[in-house]
């Protein structure tokens, strides 16, 4: 009965590394992105650069930076925003306890929110590739690592 269990756990645990592997932006992601962040984040959103020329007349109508098509949208895992999307889809677990202020945002209900953020965690790599870390130190949120930056797959 414990290797059986044993098995079955085993195999469930590959199953979702593979079905991690097969996560891309077109098929998985995109379609996530469209649906809970489209409204403020979709393709008439400014771009980064010009959303920080004017920020806080954006952040005043409720308009984010354009994160429809996967350039835009690694932008803030990797550079020039590096760490922002995960600071502001993470669920708490990860920094002080409290949500980041896109969480909400994932879904109408706990268990949508976590289904989307896991989908999200396991396309970028895992919580290996999950981080908060800003390009350069900020206050108390250090910088990335190239070691953690090369442990984002995000598969186009």
């Amino acid at each position: 009965m414990t290797v059986r269990l044993l098995a079955t756990f085993a195999l469930s645990a590959l199953s979702l590394a593979a079905a991690a592997q097969d996560l891309t932006w077109r098929k998985d992601i995109a379609p996530l992105i469209k649906e809970q962040c489209g409204a403020c984040h979709g393709a008439s959103a400014p771009s980064y650069e010009d959303w920080n020329l004017d920020r806080k007349n954006f952040e005043a109508k409720k308009i984010g930076p354009r994160m429809d098509n996967y350039t835009d949208f690694m932008r803030h895992v990797v550079w020039p925003a590096t760490g922002s999307m995960a600071r502001r889809l993470d669920d708490g677990k990860n920094a002080d306890g409290k949500a980041g202020n896109m969480y909400a945002f994932l879904g109408g209900d706990d268990a949508t929110r976590a289904k989307n953020l896991a989908t999200l965690k396991a396309w970028l790599g895992g919580d290996a590739a999950w981080n908060l870390n800003r390009w350069e130190v900020r206050g108390n949120v250090p910088a990335i690592t190239k070691d953690q930056l090369d442990k984002v797959k995000a598969k186009y």
